[in-house]
């Protein structure tokens, strides 16, 4: 599948935000961001993508980092090798299951995204890419999704003036999904 920026902005604080339609498993960054469950069992989805693409270690890691911490709680992130990836690291965070938007969904989102970012920043890492968490089988619905990572990716980088993070990419493999992302950014970055 090819890669398509559909909107690419400057920041204020000089990173590049990227809109991306294409296939999280190939993206040439640091780290990629699995959408993933407490347990870190990657079956299906993004995570079953990555899963498989980046072999067998990604799940073994995984299940030693949960033997070891107890499950990944919702709207926070857990960081391992990635395998066969063209990528050194994946960051896998845990969105929540859309419950109508009364049970927290939205704090734990932005929990999510700002949780995968301060990994990649704990790790000196320059490139990440996330695709729409929770906006899949979790039942997130798409715009919301978009509006809330875009905020939560603007809040770290300014909480965070001085990370290592240069490079932000949001990823999805479907231009439905992609082009709502692209039209959120243009949104809120007036771009």
């Amino acid at each position: 599948m090819t890669r398509d920026v559909l909107l690419e902005s400057t920041l204020p604080g000089g990173q590049t935000l990227r809109i991306v339609q294409g296939d999280l498993t190939d993206e040439k960054v640091d780290a990629i961001v699995n959408a993933a469950n407490e347990r870190l069992a990657h079956g299906g989805g993004v995570a079953g993508a990555i899963a498989r693409k980046g072999g067998h270690i990604i799940q073994k890691e995984s299940t030693d980092w949960v033997h070891e911490h107890g499950p990944v709680t919702t709207g926070t992130a857990a960081i391992t090798a990635a395998g066969n990836l063209t990528t050194k690291h994946v960051i896998h965070a845990v969105g929540p299951v859309w419950r109508g938007g009364t049970a927290r969904e939205k704090e734990q989102l932005a929990d999510a995204v700002q949780s995968a970012l301060s990994i990649a920043d704990q790790h000196g890492l320059a490139s990440i890419s996330l695709p729409g968490i929770s906006s899949g089988i979790f039942g997130v619905p798409k715009p919301l999704c978009a509006e809330i990572m875009l905020k939560a990716v603007q809040g770290f980088l300014l909480a965070h003036p001085s990370s290592s993070l240069e490079e932000i990419n949001l990823v999805n493999i479907d231009r439905k999904t992609a082009s709502i992302f692209s039209e959120e950014a243009a949104r809120q970055l007036g771009s």
